[in-house]
């Protein structure tokens, strides 16, 4: 199994996806997000790209969520912090939610054969998913504007590690970047919330008053959720 690691969204190509899975990767916060709405009841998050397309989708009963800058978007249910999304606000609610990266990351893989959204808090699960899905993998980092961001990284390190765990280190292969960001993450599991912390989105989640999300989002393997995309909503991965 061949697992390729893309830095950031501006560095993929839509059409390099076909017949592949792709693991989209936004750790602070959209796919972290994603996977805390669907633990909580909700019975599916779309992701769009813009607010006016989130607007023109929202049905009666929908909720919006989303952000522009770490900043909730006026007039939305939710901001994109994933400890808004709890159970007593999602049971049985469709969530159409936009993010800067995160929803552009998985818009970006839409032509793959399956997207799924992973995390630091299913990584293992999400690597296992892969497995099941018998193709070539994509780990693709959203980054931030389109440059490289630390967290989502350590993220792919660790999905690469799950999948080396699981399938075996002999059957798996990846990209140079995606043998750094391996060895990154082995040397930063034992202090990971630190490590984000001290980064680029880490500090700048934080000044914004967010620090329990960062505390939140750099959890591993506490989640057996793995969101992937059916048609235009992504919903629990059934094993």
């Amino acid at each position: 199994m061949h697992i390729e690691v893309i830095a950031n969204i501006g560095e993929a190509r839509s059409d390099e996806f076909l017949h592949k899975t792709v693991i989209v990767v936004d750790v602070l916060r959209a796919t972290s997000t994603i996977i805390t709405a669907l633990m909580n009841g909700s019975k599916g998050v779309v992701p769009v790209d813009t607010v006016n397309k989130a607007k023109e989708l929202a049905r009666e009963g929908d909720l919006l969520g989303g952000e522009r800058f770490c900043k909730k978007i006026p007039g939305f249910d939710f901001g994109n912090s994933p400890l808004e999304y709890t159970s007593a606000a999602l049971q049985g609610k469709r969530i159409i939610l936009t993010t800067t990266n995160g929803t552009r990351g998985i818009q970006k893989a839409i032509k793959a054969d399956s997207v799924l959204a992973g995390a630091l808090m299913n990584g293992r699960a999400a690597a296992a998913a892969a497995i099941d899905l018998k193709r070539d993998t994509v780990i693709l980092c959203a980054g931030t504007q389109d440059v490289f961001s630390l967290e989502d990284g350590l993220c792919a390190g660790l999905i690469l590690e799950e999948i080396a765990i699981q399938l075996g280190e002999s059957q798996m292969m990846t990209n140079d970047f995606g043998l750094a960001m391996r060895g990154c993450y082995l040397d930063a599991k034992d202090h990971l919330f630190e490590t984000i912390l001290a980064c680029s989105n880490g500090k700048k989640m934080k000044k914004s008053g967010f620090l329990a999300d960062v505390e939140l989002c750099s959890q591993i393997n506490i989640s057996h959720c793995v969101p992937v995309l059916e048609v235009d909503q992504m919903v629990p991965f059934q094993r």
